[in-house]
């Protein structure tokens, strides 16, 4: 499943594309443009009425039983994501500009990039909550679309339309659950 991706986009582009009014001599700190699990990345979200973009560390904490952070949010039926899934302050978007999923047989295996050509910035559907680490956030998964499949059977990350960002953002749980489809896979491009 998707546990890397790039946002190779400044911070005021990321603003700009996702209407979050910035004061002109704002500085951003930017996390790095290649995003793993445990370390920061962008994430946009609503607070009260007004989008703000802001980096958080991604992955959950690890249940009990677990070791690694959950970056992932797959079972939509589980009641830790469903009460997230069913506030729309809990959930945000996840600026990306191409994801990475690996292909090939273990001990060889290779990155493949995946990216949305019309749009050089995409969201992924995420959820966040504050931890007493700081604020962390993981993103929705879906079954694959005909292009991730041959790379990665299992899943793929649940990318939104422009026009639907703010139905995730806003709208109800039914709306939410109605989102994470997988994305066209005619609409993507598979890195040579």
């Amino acid at each position: 499943m998707c546990n890397r991706y790039r946002v190779s986009a400044k911070g005021r582009e990321i603003a700009r594309r996702y209407g979050v009014e910035i004061e002109e001599t704002e500085e951003f700190s930017l996390p790095p443009p290649e995003v793993f699990p445990k370390r920061p990345g962008w994430v946009v979200r609503e607070d009260g009425g007004a989008r703000r973009l802001e980096a958080m560390a991604w992955g959950f904490p690890p249940p009990p039983q677990g070791r690694a952070p959950v970056t992932n949010v797959r079972n939509l039926a589980s009641p830790f994501w469903r009460s997230a899934l069913a506030r729309p302050e809990a959930r945000c978007l996840v600026p990306v500009t191409d994801f990475c999923e690996w292909g090939g047989e273990a001990g060889s295996k290779v990155a493949r990039w995946f990216s949305v050509p019309t749009q050089p910035i995409f969201s992924f559907a995420g959820i966040w909550r504050q931890t007493p680490a700081g604020p962390v956030y993981a993103f929705l998964t879906c079954e694959p679309n005909a292009l991730v499949a041959p790379i990665h059977p299992k899943a793929m990350p649940v990318i939104l339309h422009p026009e639907d960002e703010a139905r995730w953002l806003q709208g109800g749980m039914a709306d939410a659950l109605a989102l994470a489809a997988p994305f066209p896979s005619q609409l993507m491009v598979l890195a040579p």
